[in-house]
């Protein structure tokens, strides 16, 4: 236990509700605070608002947060983060909008060193007069891990940072992508916009870009449910194997962590990049091009396979199909994520093949996750 503290209990629940932030219930226990944000004020999105709050974000600036406002829940939680890569005796963990710092804390009386990376002010003062009252234990910054390395030119203003000086900060130097874990991120990502930034964050995965020049960084993220049941969807579900399915899949090692039930139903799931991804033909520099052949696949999830080679023009398919063990008449949505992986693979040592048949479609999403 950190000397000066004492350990957040009920009392501390009760002063956050009395301060405007009312938790979403779970059992009987306050284990969720939710509070949508439109710049000055700061708004509360109850539980039976949440929807046409979510529908206001998109036509607003407002967005709808969440945060863990249990000692309980933050427990739960501090135990997954201990499990997995070791790091160490005194792991390093970036925490990403820690809100009021209930887990914050309880890392680090665990003995965590903590980043906290903070982008709503009203979290920040407090989070910054914790960080003063202990001995480099905490370090906190001003910014949104989600706008971390924008393509926007010019000097970067906060919340928007650089990934170099955010692992500067930390002390985190880039290691081989073969070797241990560097660092590990824990967050809760708003639902507000949550697809987008789950392929923002597969894109600078398989390209190496980002927080991933710096090695297998692993990820363990509240998302919800109805994503998790993507990410890990098996062949021949059509409507949930999709292309974010399979390249998940191939990229991360997807681990269930904890299940919040029954209001919430998030899903803490730990995203550890896979060591032997970049194997045989499959590199950073060309990930792009697998990444849209795997989305171009999956236009029409149904459609065969044999289909879709015709489409790109090539006349050797039968062949190319039979070398990999590949069924002419298999559908998309019936391939194994390794089955791309080798047909990727096959194609780039196809004379009629070139990654401009994807370069238009490369661009213009590249842009759109940087948006």
């Amino acid at each position: 236990m950190l000397a000066g503290r004492a350990p957040l209990g009920a009392a501390s629940c009760g002063r956050l509700l009395a301060a405007g932030l009312q938790p979403l219930l779970c059992g009987l226990s306050p284990c969720w605070l939710t509070a949508g944000r439109q710049y000055p004020a700061l708004r509360v999105a109850e539980p039976v608002k949440e929807k046409r709050l979510a529908r206001k974000e998109q036509r607003s600036s407002l967005v709808v947060r969440r945060f863990i406002a249990c000692p309980q829940l933050a427990r739960t939680v501090r135990r997954c983060l201990q499990g997995g890569a070791g790091l160490g005796p005194q792991p390093l963990l970036l925490e990403f909008a820690p809100g009021p710092g209930i887990l914050t804390r309880s890392l680090l009386d665990a003995g965590f060193r903590v980043l906290a990376l903070e982008s709503n002010l009203d979290f920040l003062t407090d989070l910054q007069s914790l960080e003063n009252s202990l001995d480099g234990q905490l370090k906190v910054i001003h910014g949104d891990f989600f706008r971390l390395d924008p393509l926007a030119k010019g000097a970067l203003k906060p919340p928007a940072l650089s990934s170099d000086k955010l692992f500067e900060a930390m002390g985190v130097a880039a290691v081989p992508w073969r070797a241990d874990v560097p660092l590990k991120i824990f967050g809760i990502v708003p639902q507000q916009l949550e697809r987008n930034r789950l392929w923002r964050l597969l894109f600078a995965m398989y390209e190496c870009s980002s927080i991933y020049r710096y090695g297998r960084v692993e990820l363990n993220l509240f998302i919800s449910e109805k994503e998790y049941t993507v990410l890990t969807a098996k062949p021949g579900k059509s409507k949930i194997y999709q292309a974010l399915t399979v390249l998940a899949q191939l990229g991360y090692e997807i681990e269930l962590l904890h299940k919040q039930l029954p209001n919430d139903h998030l899903c803490l799931v730990r995203l550890t990049p896979q060591e032997n991804l970049f194997t045989g033909g499959l590199k950073p520099s060309n990930a792009s091009t697998f990444i849209f052949m795997v989305k171009q696949c999956f236009a029409k999830p149904k459609s065969r396979l044999t289909d879709r080679l015709n489409s790109w023009s090539l006349d050797n398919s039968d062949t190319l199909l039979k070398a990999l063990e590949i069924p002419k008449k298999a559908a998309m949505c019936n391939l194994y994520p390794e089955d791309y992986k080798r047909l990727f693979e096959a194609l780039q040592n196809s004379d009629m093949f070139t990654e401009t048949l994807f370069y238009d479609e490369v661009l213009a999403s590249t842009r759109t996750m940087n948006l």
